[in-house]
């Protein structure tokens, strides 16, 4: 039976980088994982033995990837994954799953994609500390949520750091594309309460609608309406878990002034009501 750390995150929910599940593991021989598709980003480290990486490529096809010891893998929200340990010098590996607001920004640096999930470092030492910061995490699950999220910045920013100098490169459309988003991000963060409309944002960034929402969604995989919808709820999330305002309130703290224009939207997102919401996961305050 193979050796094996493994913990899911408390249901917290953070906007910019959140952390779901985390872990460590020593295969046995010939250990495999799937087939099967993950809703957010993981990624493994391997840190010694090999193995070998099936992965849906973006158009549909599947590739195989030979991975070994100081190599990892990044998983995409729904890409059909399956790995295999080998049989002769199997797998040890840390691994996070992760997700959030910056995430996709964060990654476009490294060049990492469904079309190339390896993972290769460029510096040994910030590689080391991208290690050392996976499995602080894998190893102190019972730490506070912030201290986790903490650990998991750390990571983050080691795994930018490591990469080859060839995954930095970036067209000029595509930095132009970074700089749109990073504005839009930026004024749905400070302006996400108030009763703004897709042209507020595109006009903020000096766009046509139709135009900055072709690049919004070509970088953050989802439309400017459905983020602004999903960094809406999630706000009110926090709200209803940390707060005593009431449901109306907590509508208009996010942008709805009409009650059950608020719930209806909160029910789309999370599946339940608002007050159910609450019942389930208000912490003691």
């Amino acid at each position: 039976m193979s050796d094996i750390i493994f913990s899911i995150f408390p249901n917290e929910n953070f906007v910019d980088l959140s952390l779901y599940q985390f872990g460590w593991e020593r295969c046995e021989p010939s250990h495999i994982f799937g087939p099967a598709a993950r809703n957010h980003y993981l990624f493994h480290y391997v840190i010694s033995g090999t193995g070998k990486l099936y992965a849906d490529d973006a158009s549909g096809h599947t590739r195989i990837n030979q991975i070994k010891s100081g190599q990892g893998f990044m998983i995409f929200p729904n890409q059909v994954n399956t790995y295999i340990a080998d049989k002769d010098l199997p797998w040890e590996y840390t691994w996070v799953e992760f997700d959030g607001l910056r995430v996709r920004e964060a990654l476009s640096i490294t060049g990492l994609s469904p079309d190339a999930p390896v993972y290769r470092a460029r510096s040994h030492d910030m590689r080391e500390t991208m290690m050392q910061e996976m499995l602080y995490i894998a190893r102190h699950g019972d730490m506070p949520p912030f201290h986790l999220i903490g650990h998991l910045y750390l990571f983050l920013d080691a795994l930018t750091r490591s990469v080859s100098p060839l995954n930095l490169s970036h067209s000029k459309n595509g930095k132009l594309r970074d700089f749109y988003v990073r504005e839009a991000l930026s004024f749905i963060e400070l302006n996400f309460q108030n009763d703004i409309s897709m042209e507020d944002i595109a006009d903020h960034c000096g766009l046509n609608r139709s135009y900055f929402g072709k690049i919004f969604k070509s970088a953050m995989g989802q439309t400017p309406q459905t983020f602004l919808l999903n960094y809406r709820m999630t706000k009110a999330a926090e709200l209803l878990k940390l707060t005593r305002l009431s449901i109306g309130d907590t509508g208009k703290a996010v942008g709805y002034d009409n009650q059950l224009h608020f719930s209806r939207a909160f029910k789309n997102v999370f599946g339940v009501s608002p007050r159910a919401w609450r019942n389930q996961n208000q912490l003691t305050v």
